[in-house]
Formats: structure tokens, C-alpha cells, sequence
């Protein structure tokens, strides 16, 4: 029956509305059963615990009857059924397991593939108009509007200008700003700085000094502001003072929905009305989407136009029937049926690219439906860092075990899987590898996930959410799940028992109030996730250590200590314990109880003390740790750990060899003393050492790590004024010396062979006089110099580098960046347009 409803792909059977019936029947049952056995386990804990008052008022009745029973008629049901004359239990099935079937239709690659998520088509001439009229010789500020439908490529095509080379090049400051609905002053402030200046740390800065910094750092420069998705008047009337009027050439580009927004922005500037794309336009973006780059067969042309025609030229419309039939690029019937489909719909508004856009829904696969779904809890344009969504994957139970791949990697494949789909967009990339780091979803997709997560239960209301007795009445049955997304000022949730017993998830991205009393009155007990790091320095109660269904814990406390009773939720795999800037956070001797702990953060500024225990755990990445006494019997606690960043007070020996599956290090020193040895593991392909002292003779071991791929040295990392690394070679490197890594005013590469190194930055190094050779770095991709103050230059064989396309300087002499322009002025004598050249 499983292999039948959920992982046989006969589509014509699962358009059958009696076996979609049965399946949702099906899946109901197995809720229902998941519910009552951890409810029982809950009720188990708490009679265990019977000192606390939840023993009192936590009396679950649990029926098993209900489960049985409603199995019984579902297979009664099954058997029964008959398609074109067939019994659907009587035909042979292949052997295979709804693991094995969820992992090879997620089928990832992992940057193997190059994903075409910047496709851009009829869209030239928008680009120059808009360009022409940024660089215009106008001296006094101008704004210059985007308009049109969500869906339409606003976004798109303000992007294009961003990154047009001559753009670049015309003003010295460019900076991106999404808006939104919600207007957030203190986030668009920050989002300009840290645009400007980089991650900055600016939590404790007031509006005032926040808008002060803005103004100080555009003052006198030629700005280019992007100011995407404003939706009112008010919120341009607050934006437009923060930019000064210095007659500079500066400009502001304005994407947004509302004509009258433009209008009052600028009623004499330019708006740019985005118009839909014509049937040639659709096809050619249809065909790059689906066919990338191949040949299309006869076939497809009518049909295709066909469905070019229903989705009537709305680019995310068509992107996203796109990424539906990518994955049947060759079946005609398919193709045929989508065309169908889509005729039915009317695209001119809003709800009618809904049911387009509802089309992709459809198509997904089971084992992607929740994942997907799940996204639209978030905030309105939220930034998913993948790491940290692929953790709550994890948690709410949406991964797959499929043999010994970790579900980490399983959950990256799903995300891959959705963002070929196109309805994932890639807003962030790893520098060194290319890997997404972070990515956010369009905001008529996310409309998309939050009407389909409302029509199947799967999430409460987002906004003005306010729980009280009466939410539930109606809404869903007493076992199906409930997860809870806060995303509203103003809001005091209160979570009446038993009515959300059934509660798994709690995400708050907001400073709300709190109320301990839930998990005394039994509302929190089947809690999987629970995010309150954005509620400032709440106490833990003690309450807390009856959720021992919780996965995910992300708080932000105020106590003396570490809690010794979060060690008794034995089902943690992520933990995000925040504490008020204090160095050092000292785990109690029973730590190692939570044995299911992969992932263990803190505030940047935490350090965690572990103590001496043999017990070893299952933990991949610690935040920070300490390094003190006893250095070999701590690492061996940690046999699995793939990330780790340490600190080290003791003149000692480090040995991290036995971390055979670690690939992420740093080790940070101190300039008191000097680290006499490391050994490292074969497997490290990212290493940062800063204030170690090591002796520049170490650089031998480092020189022989087979896997390595990143190395950073920040200050002090080795002692001493001299690095000959004649005749070392770095195989794999890709990313290099950072933060005055080495002593020492003169760097000669002569000799020195980075056969794969891509991307070279050096940064806040005391180097005067830079000796290379476009030899020594034939792979080289981009190059970035930050804040090496007395650097007299760039060598001029760098621009010899056939594969170098970026140069990048940003905080040095004046001599660098002349020194990088005359690069840029042969190397275009040459016909190598290629090359770029960015100075900030």
C-alpha cells in the first residue's frame, strides 16, 4: 500500500481523486498515530518528574483503537479498489523503499551542476534606457523607478543595472536595499552600512548614530542606492533623508508595485513600466530554463507555445512551469497536459499566477511538499542561511534516512532539488567553492506556500496571530500538528492546554513576551523547535527539561551558567545557546547525556568549556570551544566533529589528527604564547590559524595536506620575518593569508606553484613590496586586497593571468589602485575585456 501511494510515479493514478483521498486519509492516520506515541512518552516524563506542577495538570487519554480502526478501513478500502479493471495490490512492484525513492528523486550534485538561476531575456534594452539615464551628466540627485506587477522581473532587471559593468565603474559607492512591506528603519540603516563597510557590529548604535554613519559615509561620493520592493509613500518620505544632496551624480533606483510611490518619489524622473514578455521573449526563456543550452525537439515548439501563450508572458510564471517540466524535458504527453492545465488560468492578476504558480506544487514530490511549505512561515523576504535552514529541516522531521548518507546532505540535496524547480532563489554563494550560502524565496511564491500550508493545516496564521481559548475551535483535529510562526509586533501569544497540546514548532523573529506558564499547564509538551533567540535574555525555567521531544533549541539566556537540566533532552541535534557577552560558557559534567547533539553554537563572543569526560559524542560542529589541560582527551570526545573552531592558552602541542572526518578549522592563539606544534587531519580543506607563533618551518605540514582547499592566516599566526616557500605547492588551495597574517614588508611567490588556487585575498597584512608572477597562480580567478596600508603595488605580471576576471582593492595606498588601472589599461590593449577592476 506505501509503495503504491507513495512511491510508484504513475501519474495517471494519482489524479484519481479516490486515491488521493486515500492517501491523505492514510497519511491523517499515521499523524494521528505519531501523535498519541509521543504523547505517551511526554506522559511518561512528566510522572517521572512528578515534583513539578505539571504532573498534576498533564493527564493525556490515549485511545490506540482510533489508529487501528481507521488502518483497517483504509486497507479494506485499498483492496478493494480497481483501476482500468486491476486490482492496485494485485500487481507486481519493484523491490525498492520510500528512503530509496525520496533520495534518488532528490538526486543532488552538490556544485557539480551549474544552476542557471540568472537567466536574463528580453530584458537589454530595459537595461540600457535605465543605465543611460543613471549616468547621465546630471550633477543634482536623481530617482530613477522600476514599476510593475509582482512576477513581472523587477528585481531581475534592477539586478542587471546593479552589476553592468559601466555601472560599476560610474559610481564609487553602490549599495542594495530590499524594503518590503514592512518597513524596518534600523534594518535599512544597517543594510546600507554593512554594504558600504562590510559586517559590522552595530548592535549597540542607536537609530541616530546608525543614520549619522549612513550620511558621514555617502557624503562627498558618487552613490548608487537600489531601494527594491517599496510598497508606501511614508516609508520613501522616512528613506529619502538619509542620503545627502551633494550634487555628486549620485542616484537612487527604485523598484515597487505602486505607480503613486514612484510618482511621489519623482513625478519628473524616470519610471520604467515593466511590460510582459512577448511570445518569442517567453519561448526563449522557456527553452533556456528547460533545455539549458541543448536543442529542443519539434515537438515541444507548439506545444510550448501553447503554454508560453497561458502563462501570457509573466516571467516568474513561466520560470517556474519551467523548473515543472525540466524534470520531463523529454515526455511529450507531459508537456501536453501541463499546456492543458495552464489554459484554464488567467494570469492578469494576482490569484490567477497563484494557480499557475500552484501548478509546480503539484508536481512536487512528497518528499519535498513539507520542505517547501515550510518556507512560508518566514518573514517576507527573509534571507535563509542554508545551514541553519537545512538544521530545522532536520528537526521538524522532513529529511529521509537513506543508508549512510548523513541527512544534512540528503536535506541539501532537497534544497538543490527546489531551487532547480525555480522556486528557490539563490541570493548567496560561497566565494571558495561556489556553494549556496543563503537564499530567499519570491514573494509570490511564498503567497504560494502560505495558501497551501493554511489549505492543509500545516502551519497557524503569520500575521496578527493572537492565540487564545477559542483559535483552535474548528480549525484542525486535536493530533494534527501545529507549528507557529510569529512575525507581528504587538502580539502576546498565550497557548491555552490542552489545545495546542499538538504544538511542534515555535519560530519567533521578534522581541515578544514570554510566558513560562505554557509549559507549565502541558501546551509545549510534543515541542520539536523552539526558537526564541530573537526574545532578549529570557529565564530558563526549569520546566523546560519536560520538552525531551525537542530537536532544535535556539535561546538567548540571562542566567548564571549553563542549565545542568537542558541535558536531560536527549533528543537535541541543534543548540543555539546565546549568553550575555561572557567569554566562557562551562558545560556541566553531564553534556555528553545529549547524545543525538550534532550542532552546538553560541554568540560570537561565547567560548564553551567542556569537561573531561570519555563518553564520546556525536557532535559535527561546536561554535567555539576552549583548549586548555588535558588538549588529546577533549578532541577525542569528539569523533565525528566536521567544524570546529578553537582556542588555545598553553604553550603545548595541538594533535587534531585523529579528527578524521574534520574539514572546517580554526585555531586561534594568543600573543602571550606561542603554539609549539599542530598536526592536522588528511581530511581539513579549510584551516585559519591567527596568534599561534608557530615557526614558519610548520608551513610543511600545512604544505602537505592532500585536501586542502581554503587557508587563512590572521595576525601572528606563524613567528618570525621570513616565509620561503620556495618549492612548496598548495595543490587545492583556493583562498589565502588575511588579517596580518605574516610579519615581514616583502612576499616573493618566485618558485611557488597554487596549481588550483581561485581566489586569493589579502587582507589587513603588514606587506610593502609583493613580488608574483603570473605563473605562480594559473587558476586564479579573483583577487581581493583589503586594507594593506603600505603596499606600494600589484604586480604587474598578475594581469597576465589568462583565467583572472576580478580584481578587487578596497581600504589601500593610492599607488594600489593606480597600479591595478594600469593592469586594466594593457590587458585591454591586448582585446582582454574580461578583466575587471572594483576599488572601493
Amino acid at each position: 500500500m506505501i509503495q503504491t501511494l507513495f512511491i510508484d510515479q504513475h501519474q495517471d493514478l494519482h489524479d484519481l481523486e479516490k486515491l488521493k483521498d486515500l492517501k491523505r486519509r492514510f497519511m491523517d492516520t499515521s499523524e494521528m498515530a505519531h501523535y498519541m506515541v509521543d504523547l505517551f512518552l511526554s506522559a511518561v516524563h512528566v510522572r517521572k518528574n512528578g515534583n513539578l506542577p505539571t504532573s498534576e495538570d498533564f493527564n493525556p487519554s490515549l485511545n490506540p483503537d482510533n489508529v487501528r480502526i481507521s488502518l483497517k478501513f483504509i486497507k479494506v478500502e485499498f483492496k478493494s479498489m480497481r483501476i482500468d479493471g486491476m486490482k492496485l495490490d494485485s500487481s507486481p512492484r519493484p523491490q525498492s523503499t520510500l528512503n530509496q525513492s525520496a533520495a534518488a528523486q532528490s538526486s543532488f550534485s552538490r556544485g557539480s551542476k551549474k544552476l542557471l538561476d540568472e537567466i536574463f531575456v528580453g530584458i537589454d534594452r530595459d537595461v540600457e534606457h535605465i543605465r543611460d539615464k543613471l549616468v547621465e551628466d546630471q550633477k543634482k540627485l536623481d530617482v530613477v523607478s522600476i514599476v510593475g506587477m509582482g512576477g513581472l522581473g523587477k528585481t531581475t532587471l534592477a539586478t542587471k543595472v546593479f552589476n553592468d559593468a559601466y555601472v560599476k565603474h560610474h559610481f564609487h559607492v553602490r549599495v542594495w536595499v530590499t524594503v518590503s512591506q514592512t518597513y524596518d528603519k534600523r534594518g535599512v540603516l544597517t543594510q546600507i552600512l554593512e554594504s558600504i563597510r562590510g559586517q559590522l557590529h552595530l548592535e549597540k548604535a542607536n537609530d541616530s548614530r546608525l543614520r549619522e554613519l549612513v550620511h558621514k559615509n555617502l557624503m562627498g561620493k558618487r552613490y548608487l542606492i537600489v531601494i527594491d520592493d517599496i510598497w508606501h509613500i511614508q516609508t520613501w518620505d522616512n528613506l529619502k533623508v538619509f542620503f545627502p544632496h551633494d550634487n555628486t551624480g549620485s542616484r537612487i533606483l527604485l523598484t515597487s508595485r505602486q505607480t503613486e510611490v514612484a510618482m511621489h518619489a519623482n513625478s519628473d524622473g524616470l519610471i520604467h513600466h515593466l511590460g510582459y514578455l512577448n511570445k518569442e521573449k517567453g519561448w526563449e526563456l522557456l527553452c533556456q530554463k528547460v533545455f539549458q543550452g541543448r536543442d529542443c525537439p519539434e515537438w515541444s515548439i507548439k506545444v510550448g507555445m501553447q503554454i508560453v501563450e497561458n502563462c501570457q508572458g509573466l516571467p516568474l510564471a513561466l520560470v517556474v512551469i519551467a523548473g515543472v517540466l525540466a524534470k520531463h524535458a523529454w515526455g511529450k504527453k507531459f508537456w501536453k497536459e501541463i499546456a492543458e492545465r495552464t489554459s484554464s488560468y488567467i494570469v492578469g492578476g494576482q490569484n490567477g499566477c497563484l494557480e499557475t504558480l500552484g501548478l509546480s506544487y503539484s508536481h512536487l514530490p512528497e518528499h519535498l511538499r513539507e520542505c517547501f511549505l515550510y518556507l512560508g512561515g518566514f518573514t517576507e523576504d527573509y534571507m535563509f542561511q542554508v545551514e541553519r535552514l537545512i538544521w530545522l529541516w532536520v528537526a521538524e522531521g522532513f529529511i529521509q534516512k537513506d543508508g549512510n548518507i548523513s541527512l544534512e546532505d540528503i536535506a541539501e540535496g532537497y534544497l538543490m532539488d527546489l531551487i532547480d524547480r525555480n522556486l528557490v532563489i539563490v541570493a548567496d554563494r560561497s566565494k571558495s567553492n561556489g556553494g549556496v550560502k543563503a537564499c530567499k524565496v519570491h514573494d509570490l511564491i511564498r503567497e504560494l506556500c502560505l495558501e497551501k500550508a493554511k489549505e492543509e493545516g500545516f502551519i497557524l496564521e503569520t500575521e496578527k496571530l493572537i492565540l487564545s481559548p477559542q483559535f483552535s475551535n474548528g480549525i484542525t483535529p486535536t493530533y494534527k500538528l501545529v507549528r507557529v510562526f510569529i512575525n507581528e509586533e504587538s502580539i502576546n501569544p498565550y497557548f491555552p492546554y490542552p489545545t495546542t497540546q499538538n504544538l511542534r514548532t515555535i519560530l519567533c523573529f521578534l522581541n515578544i513576551k514570554y510566558s513560562g506558564n505554557a509549559i507549565v499547564n502541558g501546551s509545549f509538551v510534543l515541542l520539536r523547535v523552539l526558537d526564541l533567540q530573537n526574545r532578549r535574555r529570557i529565564q530558563f525555567s526549569e520546566d523546560m527539561k519536560l520538552l525531551v521531544h525537542l530537536r532544535h533549541l535556539a535561546i538567548r539566556i540571562k542566567s548564571e551558567g549553563f542549565p545542568s537540566s537542558i541535558c536531560n533532552l536527549w533528543n537535541l541535534q541543534t543548540l543555539i545557546y546565546i549568553t550575555a557577552y561572557r567569554r566562557s560558557v562551562v558545560l556541566p559534567g553531564n553534556i555528553s547525556d545529549l547524545v543525538n547533539l550534532r550542532h552546538l553554537l553560541g554568540h560570537k563572543n561565547n567560548v564553551f568549556v567542556f569537561p573531561l569526560t570519555e563518553k564520546p559524542m556525536n557532535l559535527q560542529t561546536i561554535s567555539s570551544l576552549e583548549l586548555g589541560n588535558g588538549v588529546g582527551d577533549c578532541l577525542k570526545c569528539f569523533p565525528y566533529i566536521k567544524k570546529l573552531r578553537c582556542h588555545t592558552y598553553l604553550e603545548t602541542e595541538y594533535d587534531f589528527k585523529s579528527l578524521n572526518y574534520l574539514v572546517k578549522l580554526k585555531l586561534i592563539g594568543n600573543f602571550e604564547t606561542s603554539v609549539d606544534r599542530i598536526t592536522f587531519p588528511t581530511s581539513l580543506k579549510t584551516l585559519t590559524l591567527e596568534r599561534c607563533g608557530l615557526p614558519w618551518s610548520e608551513m610543511s605540514i600545512i604544505q602537505s595536506l592532500p585536501n586542502l582547499q581554503v587557508l587563512k592566516l590572521h595576525s601572528w599566526a606563524f613567528n618570525g620575518s621570513c616565509w620561503n616557500t620556495d618549492g612548496q605547492e598548495f595543490p587545492q588551495l583556493i583562498k589565502v593569508l588575511e588579517y596580518n597574517a605574516i610579519e615581514g614588508s616583502c612576499w616573493d611567490t618566485d618558485g611557488q606553484k597554487f596549481q588550483q588556487l581561485k581566489f586569493l585575498r589579502l587582507e589587513g597584512l603588514d606587506l610593502k613590496t609583493w613580488k608574483a608572477y603570473s605563473a605562480s597562480f594559473p587558476c586564479l580567478k579573483q583577487l581581493e586586497i583589503i586594507g594593506c596600508h603600505i603596499l606600494e603595488e600589484i604586480p604587474f605580471e598578475i594581469g597576465d593571468i589568462p583565467t583572472l576576471e576580478l580584481i578587487q582593492i578596497r581600504g589601500c595606498r593610492k599607488c594600489v589602485d593606480e597600479s591595478a588601472r594600469r593592469i586594466e589599461e594593457e590587458q585591454h590593449d591586448f582585446g582582454n575585456y574580461n578583466l575587471k577592476i572594483h576599488i572601493i
